[in-house]
């Protein structure tokens, strides 16, 4: 992190100073800049490097860097009306809407503005996650022979085996294709299961990511209510029948948003709906390694117990790491794989080698079991300071269930609180959270918020966050 701040300080120094020099004018040289600002080599580079991509420098081999000839303005904007009408021309005839709402995602994905505390994030705080596992990792992958080579289309062979491990049952490597996150996993698992225009069931409420992507690919998400146990399989079994749908999404480990847990009863009960049903099952397996220390044994994958390939199983490292970090694995059984990976080469042709071998290096490193052992007691003492300071600074939100995985708290508001003009009353307080509004295909039952306890910097953070937000609820409730 201090490395990354010298290096925006230092370019900030220099794009002040750049008027000194005429157009092709020489920058002092590397050295002179290391001494004069009392900064490593690296930042100096780095630094440099930020320039040249903003082409306000231009950096020569042997010989130095320059001032850039500035680049004339462009005064003349042009007509985008016409596209308006193009992207909504015989729109009436379209099952869906071909517009899509992104909102629910890019709440976890914005960057908030500084001073503000994130509530809202959807990825572990830069304390939590394994930079310096991951920059040895990568750096040791660089240097393996052929890692700059093309991949089997599949995935190395090493990491569909480490992933199939990590399912168990019958599944084996083979059943296993590398995907480039969990969104893409999805993505392809969708479009492969379900044309444009087919029912897809959705538990109620869901990950707003995947409603994004059924809407995109011309689907119509259909709710089935969750509890406290997850998906309730009698509304499943309904929902099949009124339908006629052959997919349904589901999350059975700390579901997201409400922590859910599959029932060990329900279990069976969810894969023989479905198989009688002629449907498959898209499990999103994205929180198993976000599991609290508090938990207990894990119950396996769906993936796990299914014999007859009704389970395509979506599984990430990166919940686990960092955004960037996007790896992950879509497994299936039968006729179905092959269809999954020829949507997959088509889309991405398959996932950067560099990318496959750091994810070897890092899954086969002492750092990776210190690293989920320390998450693990990291997100349960900030659930616990997250659940504190609710108790005492906000007793009227709801909080039905208190999960033993995952990031975030799911709660209901208080009776006539409206989500929206909270969440802006809480910006205004210096803290983002989540209206729960886009986890809801239709309707919803009631007003909810989200609050995610990952992406802040520690219990301080959290208990100030707790503060400004009840000063927000003070205001419009």
């Amino acid at each position: 992190m201090q490395e990354r701040s010298s290096v925006g300080e230092l370019a900030s120094r220099l794009r002040q100073e750049l008027n000194r020099y005429s157009p092709g004018g020489k920058l002092p040289s590397s050295r002179a800049l290391v001494e004069r600002f009392r900064v490593s080599p690296v930042t100096v580079s780095r630094a440099l490097a930020q320039l040249a991509a903003e082409g306000l420098v231009v950096t020569r081999p042997g010989a130095g860097a320059f001032r850039a000839t500035p680049r004339s303005a462009t005064t003349v904007a042009g007509d985008t009306s016409w596209q308006e009408v193009a992207l909504s021309a015989d729109g009436t005839a379209d099952l869906v809407p071909r517009t899509v709402d992104a909102s629910g995602v890019l709440a976890t994905l914005a960057v908030p503005p500084p001073g503000v505390i994130e509530f809202n994030g959807g990825y572990l705080h830069p304390s939590l996650q394994p930079e310096r596992a991951m920059a040895a990792a990568l750096s040791r992958a660089g240097r393996r022979p052929g890692a700059w080579g093309r991949p089997p289309m599949e995935g190395l062979p090493e990491l569909r085996e480490w992933f199939a491990r990590g399912i168990g049952g019958a599944v084996t490597a083979a059943d296993v294709l590398v995907s480039a996150g969990g969104q893409t996993a999805l993505t392809t698992a969708l479009r492969a299961l379900a044309p444009p225009g087919a029912p897809v069931l959705v538990e109620s409420p869901t990950y707003p990511g995947m409603l994004a992507i059924a809407r995109a690919t011309g689907m119509r998400p259909v709710p089935v209510p969750v509890d406290a146990d997850g998906v309730r399989p009698s509304l499943l079994a309904d929902a099949f029948r009124a339908t006629g749908a052959r997919v349904f999404v589901c999350q059975p480990l700390f579901q997201n948003p409400t922590g859910a847990v599959l029932a060990p009863a329900r279990r069976p009960e969810v894969l023989r709906i479905a198989r009688d049903a002629g449907a498959f099952v898209v499990e999103d397996d994205f929180a198993r390694r976000m599991v609290h220390d508090d938990s207990g044994p894990l119950p396996r994958p769906l993936a796990a117990d299914d014999p007859d390939g009704v389970v395509v199983h979506v599984g990430s490292l990166t919940k686990a790491t960092s955004p960037s970090f996007r790896v992950s694995a879509l497994t299936a059984h039968g006729p179905v794989l092959e269809r999954l990976r020829a949507i997959q080469v088509v889309d991405t042709f398959f996932v950067p080698r560099p990318l496959q071998e750091a994810a070897l290096e890092l899954v086969g490193s002492p750092a990776w079991p210190r690293h989920l052992r320390a998450i693990s007691t990291e997100l349960k003492t900030r659930r616990d300071a997250m659940t504190t300071a609710l108790s005492l600074e906000l007793p009227a939100f709801s909080l039905p269930h208190i999960p033993s995985g995952g990031y975030h708290l799911w709660l209901r508001l208080p009776a006539g609180a409206e989500e929206q003009p909270l969440a802006n009353a809480a910006l205004r307080r210096g803290v983002t959270i989540t209206p729960g509004r886009p986890y809801f295909s239709a309707e919803p039952p009631a007003a909810h918020v989200r609050l995610s306890f990952a992406a802040v910097a520690g219990t301080g953070e959290i208990e100030e966050g707790i503060r400004r937000l009840r000063a927000a609820c003070d205001e419009v409730l």
